[in-house]
């Protein structure tokens, strides 16, 4: 006989499907040719090159791009490096909602209307940020239909990550939600591929970003190293078998 449905809703289970977040990150700046350059415009170079409304600025690890609550009165583009997106409440408690890199867009909550950061961007290593005042971006999104796509893409995949992300926190122990952060960060390289993550990232930062303690990351991240999952000493680098821990039942 059939057996009855036990009536239980089992949870959604966040497989190796959300690591696909950074490639579609990454797609937002691999656009075809032909969509790149549309109409003889290069989004690619638009983003790259200083100009009238927009400016290119070298950042040292720990400096500040903004800060929470200064006026929101431009787009920054990611040419090179990591930006930290933090958040500190009334109370004064810190979080980080986002660990950004090259092809990455912030700050564009003031397209909408924002008037205010509502967190802080910081630099987490050696960057490269193009700034583009809000007026210029409007113009060029209404004007060039290439970043326009490109911009979108980006936002697209934003939200996919951030679904993702809260699925992860829903559903996921800390152990699979600090694996699916590495691999993130190394951008999940080839099959057998080592690829550097961040230099001399704080266990406090991964602890801050998964929601979990010090202690934690560190009991995870010796468990990972003896299982050949990831390497460290002074840099760290992932292997994508560690995708076996975000995609294991």
């Amino acid at each position: 006989m059939p057996r009855k449905a036990s009536g239980k809703a089992r949870p959604p289970r966040n497989t190796g499907i959300a690591v696909v977040g950074s490639a579609a990150r990454a797609a937002s700046t691999g656009m075809p040719m032909a969509a790149a350059k549309a109409g003889g415009f290069d989004a690619q170079q638009f983003l790259a090159s200083v100009g009238s409304g927009r400016s290119s600025m070298s950042h040292k690890a720990k400096d500040i791009v903004f800060q929470q609550g200064d006026p929101a009165d431009a787009v920054f583009y990611i040419q090179k490096g990591r930006i930290q997106l933090t958040v500190v409440s009334e109370h004064g408690k810190e979080g980080i909602v986002a660990i950004l890199g090259p092809g990455d867009f912030f700050g564009e909550g003031c397209l909408a209307g924002q008037p205010l950061h509502m967190a802080s961007a910081g630099a987490m290593a050696a960057s490269t940020i193009v700034r583009i005042e809000k007026e210029t971006m409007i113009r060029m999104l209404h004007e060039q239909p290439a970043l326009s796509e490109m911009f979108m893409a980006f936002l697209l995949s934003r939200n996919i990550q951030i679904e993702a992300d809260l699925v992860d926190q829903l559903f996921n122990s800390s152990e699979r939600r600090l694996a699916r952060l590495l691999l993130l960060l190394a951008n999940f390289g080839k099959e057998g591929k080592l690829e550097t993550v961040i230099p001399r990232i704080s266990q406090e930062i991964l602890a801050s970003r998964i929601g979990t303690t010090r202690s934690r990351i560190n009991y995870f991240m010796n468990k990972f190293r003896k299982l050949g999952f990831i390497e460290y000493n002074g840099t760290l680098k992932v292997h994508s078998s560690l995708l076996r821990v975000v995609v294991h039942d």
